[in-house]
């Protein structure tokens, strides 16, 4: 405990420190910034050394080596002008043909570990390929940055303009730090998204460490290039976060006509908060299955731009989603390319 007070101690001495940007510093930034032996930078490795057991020397040694990305700072922010949000304009995004057509191909290529990993976890097969479908189109985008840049960027210079999540970003590098020397890596050659998720489920640094599993008995985990261990770890993520063996993830709902109980019903957003008689006794009509299902249930909404709102009816297992991504547009399109690629199958 006192080991964690002091570390947390020396990290909030680490404030990030804005160098003016003249021209030169423009064209620094563009390849990457050194970040050196910058005060706030070698504070920060002495607290992570602390809270993680790492050699406070390699630590330093390593943050000194990695590098200010302004893409990566460009990146985190939201657009300038934020597009309408929109379901149909989203799902056409992933649910489509080449995608899915990937999908069949991983699916196959995969169908034991699937097999295996929906026996012991519970979570269906499509919904694994639908997460790595819409994470990195199966292998084929999982990102181009050094994470110890990307990790680096957002600890220590995250841009102003919208709430600052350095804290997270400087706990995501610790984890990441004490991963690379578990597993023996490079720090500087791992390459992953610009927020520093890696390999092809697009894990935290945290996430590695505590869900990803040597699903083929390899001695070692691989996100990168085991899909066994894709698989096996995804499902475990899913199983961790309370995914119900045997449970739709949603259901067909019409929402109340009356605006007041259909904002009553939307108030929780995605936790699911309501029986189906609730829902009901509110003005919701459920499907069949939905008014037999037993647990509780979201009235999950998702805007369609200048047209009306599309809604389903979340359960638990459509919540467990969401914590792979807080995002209901992003769980609804897992579940549709999954089914999609089943469908292809």
């Amino acid at each position: 405990m006192k080991r964690r007070a002091f570390a947390a101690a020396l990290l909030s001495l680490c404030q990030p420190t804005f160098a003016k940007k003249g021209s030169a510093a423009r064209v620094h930034d563009a390849l990457g910034r050194l970040y050196g032996r910058r005060t706030d930078i070698m504070l920060a490795a002495q607290a992570i050394a602390l809270e993680q057991d790492l050699e406070s020397g390699w630590v330093e040694a390593v943050l000194a080596q990695a590098r200010f990305v302004a893409q990566v700072a460009q990146l985190i922010m939201p657009g300038a002008t934020p597009a309408a949000k929109n379901w149909h304009a989203y799902r056409a995004r992933f649910v489509e043909p080449r995608r899915i057509e990937a999908g069949v191909r991983w699916w196959r290529d995969n169908e034991p570990w699937l097999a295996q990993a929906e026996q012991q976890f519970g979570v269906p097969s499509e919904i694994v390929v639908g997460i790595v479908g819409v994470e990195t189109y199966y292998g084929r985008i999982t990102g181009g940055y050094r994470v110890i840049d990307a990790l680096s960027t957002l600890s220590f210079d995250f841009p102003t303009g919208r709430t600052d999540r350095s804290p997270f970003f400087r706990s995501e590098l610790g984890h990441f730090l004490k991963l690379a020397r578990r597993e023996g890596w490079d720090p500087l050659a791992i390459k992953g998204s610009y927020a520093g998720a890696m390999g092809l489920p697009q894990f935290m640094p945290s996430s590695v460490l505590r869900y990803a599993i040597d699903f083929d008995g390899d001695g070692r985990v691989d996100l990168a290039a085991s899909s066994a261990d894709v698989v096996g770890s995804v499902a475990r993520f899913l199983a961790e976060h309370d995914w119900q063996r045997g449970m739709p993830t949603h259901y067909a709902i019409e929402p109340p006509a009356e605006i007041l109980e259909r904002a009553r019903l939307l108030v929780p957003d995605i936790v699911p908060s309501f029986s189906a008689q609730q829902m009901v006794e509110r003005g919701a009509k459920l499907s069949d299955a939905g008014l037999q299902h037993e647990g509780a249930l979201a009235l999950i909404e998702l805007h369609n731009a200048e047209l009306p709102p599309s809604y389903v009816a979340g359960t638990q297992n459509f919540y467990a989603l969401t914590r792979y991504n807080a995002s209901s547009y992003y769980a609804l399109s897992v579940v549709e390319l999954g089914r999609a690629v089943a469908a292809a199958r």
